[in-house]
């Protein structure tokens, strides 16, 4: 095996398969990429045997085809302190893989191709094509209220829910729920839902760019879901869990509406939360007469309080809340005023974006102080 690439075509896709590779690893071959070179091609595959990533980039230059498997975080690791402009010449001695770049030589230790492990194929049971950016809007605005190491563990993902041309994500850690949903070209009217884990989650919205017109293809079946693009098929795990009615969690019944400015809603309760009680994160709301006060203290006795001008023609009510949890809400949605519907001080919340056709919601349970 022989080929040349500039680190330019080379440290994107390294960079991103390296990041499916966990750091400790029971068998040593994990610890490594898998780097085939075929009919011009060179692929780089990474895995932890839960989440697969093959990224893929077409040689300029003749190359010799081969495969075998090196160390992630080293190849990338050279890689990056390399030179922007360097060009990069990887070939096969000896079983080491010996890198020249410049005056520079790095000798690395490799293990058989044949010893690195595959996801296993499972049959495709539907696939559909959605635009990469419409994806990665789905995962932002959801993903913040994923659970992390519940011992629920099919909390600890997000749900893909497909029926009548709609791709709906929903996650939530049983103090929130985050939902929002895009057009995608399904074509089934059966309600399907699979669970993705919490790592595949993260790294599949890491291959994308928010700005992106180009499309997707994803495919589902029973055990694996996968989405391929021009240069990377990604494949997860799903959870085998079976996720909660999260329609019955969506309030019906708020009869009292905040509408406020996001960004000033956004600004006082990150001053406010400096004072917050460091473990709970409590503030406590106070609504009553175009009026929104926000307090929050500490075990220091510490205080903080501001109040801001909202819309609101209610009856006066004050509820306690975990300021990440309104943050997280407030940092993903992007509409100039959110409206916020409460029922009473112990019933969750409800907020949403003021848009002309709202596709996203969120739910955040109060706490007491």
């Amino acid at each position: 095996m022989r080929f040349a690439i500039s680190r330019e075509d080379l440290i994107k896709p390294l960079t991103l398969v390296a990041g499916v590779v966990e750091r400790r690893q029971t068998l040593p071959v994990l610890s490594n990429i898998l780097i085939v070179v075929e009919d011009g091609q060179l692929s780089l595959t990474g895995t932890d045997l839960e989440v697969e990533l093959v990224g893929r980039v077409t040689l300029t230059e003749p190359a010799e085809a081969g495969e075998v498997t090196v160390p992630a975080r080293k190849l990338m690791d050279i890689c990056k302190t390399l030179p922007d402009d360097a060009q990069i010449t990887l070939q096969l001695e000896d079983d080491k893989m010996i890198l020249k770049s410049g005056r520079s030589r790095f000798s690395l230790t490799t293990l058989p191709a044949t010893d690195f492990p595959s996801v296993e194929e499972s049959p495709q049971n539907l696939d559909f094509v959605v635009q990469q950016s419409e994806l990665k809007r789905l995962i932002d605005r959801t993903s913040i209220a994923m659970a992390q190491q519940d011992v629920r563990y099919y909390l600890n993902g997000m749900l893909f829910e497909i029926q009548n041309a709609k791709l709906r994500a929903v996650a939530t850690d049983g103090h929130r729920l985050a939902m929002s949903e895009a057009a995608a070209d399904i074509a089934t009217d059966e309600l399907r839902q699979v669970i993705i884990p919490r790592k595949g989650v993260m790294e599949l919205n890491r291959l994308f760019s928010g700005d992106s017109e180009d499309s997707v293809k994803v495919v589902m079946s029973s055990n694996h879901i996968r989405a391929v693009t021009d240069n990377f098929t990604f494949t997860s795990k799903l959870v085998d869990g079976k996720f909660p009615d999260y329609q019955q969690v969506v309030p019906k019944n708020s009869d009292k509406e905040m509408l406020v400015e996001r960004e000033l809603l956004k600004q006082v309760l990150n001053r406010i939360a400096i004072l917050s009680n460091e473990k709970y994160r409590g503030v406590r709301l106070i609504v009553d007469n175009d009026l929104l006060q926000v307090f929050a203290n500490n075990p220091e006795q510490e205080e903080a309080e501001e109040s801001l001008s909202v819309k609101y023609d209610s009856e006066s009510l004050e509820i306690g809340f975990n300021v990440s949890y309104l943050l997280d809400v407030l940092s993903v949605t992007s509409s100039t005023n959110v409206k916020v519907s409460f029922a009473d001080a112990n019933s969750s919340i409800l907020i949403e974006e003021i848009v002309e056709r709202p596709d996203s919601l969120y739910v955040v349970m109060p706490m007491r102080l």
